[in-house]
């Protein structure tokens, strides 16, 4: 029995014709095929196929055998795969997170540094939030990720790549849209959405400032995500404090306006977090090329604005 045999039971089975079979999936006669066929069932001992003038149906050996045939071609797929990967040079890697949204403004600039320092490099993208990058960072499973600075992770390094300045966003028709910039008093009475605490940096600079204030402003909804914020903010008509990237990913129902503060606006870093103790000479190389990533993003940005 050689593969061949295999191939050809499978496809036949599945046009339910030898000659459907013969023309569109092996291209080759319908004679020969017929031929290999009855080969196949003289060499397994019984019949597998039952032939009409309507074409093919399988016997109940047929539709036993036909499963492991499929199986064992599914292997030797496998096994080729398995072959190829092991001939080929073994390619760095590089994982990258990201806290998501901001692969944006990011992304592009660090994918281009990578490629600069290792054209052959693999990189693959993680997008979560900023607690379960720390993790995936803990772990091992992300080398550098654009993140938050994350309390109590002494095993973490960060470096501060840009800051994000707090702006307000609300809903396209709000009474207060007209306006160039909105101060926190004005949000007064407005249903407030803050972030969830899966975001806790972000969450307790939002909390620090309301309160600080002395404002009475209490959050009606929590949102975990940037979607879910924009949904809420059209749908209640709600407001809520967000970093400047948000910005990013308004739908038309929704818009942001500078806080009116009389000094600078609160922000937010966005720093890259690493593990000390795990320093490859990709990531030293990466981290050494931060002033350029920055010229990247800043270059980017400035060109959409």
């Amino acid at each position: 029995m050689e593969l061949r045999h295999l191939r050809y039971f499978v496809a036949v089975a599945e046009e339910g014709s030898l000659t459907l079979a013969a023309e569109h999936r092996l291209h080759t006669a319908q004679p020969s095929l017929s031929r290999q066929i009855r080969d196949l069932e003289y060499e397994v001992g019984v019949p597998l196929l039952i032939r009409s003038v309507r074409g093919v149906a399988m016997t109940a050996a047929g539709h036993a055998f036909l499963e492991h045939a499929r199986l064992a071609l599914g292997q030797v797929e496998a096994a080729k795969e398995a072959a190829l990967r092991a001939a080929r040079p073994v390619k760095p890697t590089f994982v990258l997170g990201f806290l998501t949204g901001y692969e944006v403004d990011w992304l592009a600039g660090a994918i281009g540094v990578l490629r600069d320092v290792l054209p052959e490099v693999d990189v693959t993208i993680s997008s979560q939030t900023s607690p379960d990058l720390a993790t995936a960072l803990m772990q091992g499973k992300v080398d550098v990720a654009f993140m938050r600075h994350e309390a109590d992770m002494p095993d973490l390094a960060f470096v501060t790549v840009a800051r994000d300045p707090l702006v307000v966003i609300l809903p396209s028709d709000h009474h207060l849209a007209t306006r160039d910039a909105i101060g926190l008093k004005d949000l007064v009475g407005d249903p407030f959405i803050i972030v969830a605490r899966n975001a806790p940096t972000l969450r307790v600079l939002i909390e620090g400032y309301i309160a600080q204030s002395g404002l009475a402003i209490t959050p009606a909804h929590e949102v975990d995500n940037l979607s879910m914020a924009m949904s809420l903010v059209s749908s209640t008509r709600g407001v809520m404090l967000l970093p400047a990237y948000a910005r990013n990913f308004l739908p038309w129902s929704v818009i942001s306006r500078p806080l009116s503060t009389t000094g600078e606006p609160p922000g937010i870093d966005l720093v890259l977090g690493y593990r000390t103790e795990h320093a490859p000479e990709l990531l030293k190389l990466f981290l050494s090329r931060v002033d350029d990533l920055v010229a990247r993003a800043t270059s980017t940005s400035t060109s959409r604005d």
